[in-house]
């Protein structure tokens, strides 16, 4: 109970994996969980030495992913402290110096209900163009839909809170999309307190596991899903928006107000449902999220055709129609993922 566990999930680790466990015991981590992501024959005298220093190794049969290496690790710690702990989580590939996951350590004990991330500086020269490109892209993303900054929102030094092992433990994501799931839902339910760490990237990055092109399909899993079903919902949406405008016999006005009205209540049965099962992935019983939901559609209903009338006075419908929902598009998302949707774990 109320133990600052550090996990490190790893793949094929090396000797940089054994220096830091044991410089992390001579700074006086005690507890350490190390998970074996199915690594390779050739790693196992890593793994034999992290248990002679005094480490927990949990091991994966097969390579399974970081995200389930990481809720191994906080399940083990769960069954071996109990429930109430604080987590660090590492890397290790030797991106994570010793001193900066005491930085962090420090930080997570000294404000308690925050997320502390280790963050990096992406301006030095050093950084591989792929690295600084992705987490800007990330980081830019991340603040539009969350409303958060975040400078580093590919950290994998991160300090988490008592408060957040539940959602820690459930969290959707078995690979690299289960860090970003993890941060935009916590963003959600508790502040972040960033922590400047060294920035370290050797040979180039060339250790990493991340496939850029699979992997960042992950990553943004969630928001991607989110604007398929965006774009599902609209394919109804303006299939039926212009039939009705021409349909409708009332003033010009009313009419689109109407007919913005009747697409959106179709295309919002398809949205709900594709957002319930395929976006959020949600398990909660349907009733109050339906509601949550029915107050959202109804809000958005109303903004959007308002919005719309105005707006094709001066522009033709279709044109008003795409520039309002475009802006309610990552309100929607916003909403959904705080409130419809929201982990019950929060």
């Amino acid at each position: 109970m109320d133990q600052t566990i550090i996990v490190i999930p790893a793949l094929n680790p090396d000797e940089k994996l054994t220096v830091l466990l044991h410089e992390l015991r001579a700074l006086g981590f005690s507890n350490i969980i190390v998970v074996d992501d199915g690594s390779r024959e050739v790693s196992r005298p890593v793994f034999g030495e992290a248990s002679r220093c005094g480490c927990m190794v949990a091991r994966h049969e097969k390579n399974l992913g970081k995200g389930a290496a990481l809720k191994t690790g906080f399940r083990t710690a769960v069954e071996h402290f109990g429930e109430g702990n604080r987590y660090i989580t590492a890397d290790a590939d030797g991106q994570h110096l010793p001193e900066d996951i005491l930085a962090v350590a420090q930080a997570l004990k000294a404000h308690p209900g925050m997320l502390v991330l280790g963050t990096r500086n992406f301006k030095g020269a050093h950084v591989p163009w792929k690295s600084r490109f992705g987490n800007r892209i990330t980081s830019f993303f991340f603040r539009l839909t969350n409303r958060i900054a975040c400078e580093d929102t590919q950290t994998g030094l991160r300090g988490i809170p008592s408060c957040l092992e539940k959602l820690a433990l459930a969290e959707e994501g078995e690979k690299y999309e289960y860090e970003m799931n993890f941060l935009m839902d916590a963003a959600g339910a508790v502040p972040f307190y960033p922590v400047s760490i060294q920035t370290v990237y050797q040979d180039g990055n060339r250790g990493s596991h991340f496939r850029p092109v699979a992997d960042s399909a992950r990553v943004y899993g969630r928001l991607l899903r989110h604007i398929a079903a965006s774009l599902a919902g609209a394919v109804v949406d303006y299939a039926l928006f212009y039939p009705f405008v021409l349909l409708l016999p009332f003033p010009h006005i009313q009419k689109i107000f109407l007919a913005t009205v009747l697409a959106r209540i179709c295309s919002g049965m398809v949205n709900y449902l594709l957002a319930r099962f395929w976006t959020f992935r949600s398990q909660k019983r349907i009733g109050r999220e339906a509601a949550r939901y029915g107050c959202l559609f109804v809000a958005q209903m109303g903004i959007s055709a308002g919005m719309v009338s105005l707006l094709s006075l001066l522009l033709w419908p279709v044109v008003a129609k795409i520039i309002i929902d475009s802006i309610l598009f990552f309100v929607s998302f916003m909403i959904q993922k705080d409130w419809v949707f929201r982990k019950e774990e929060l």
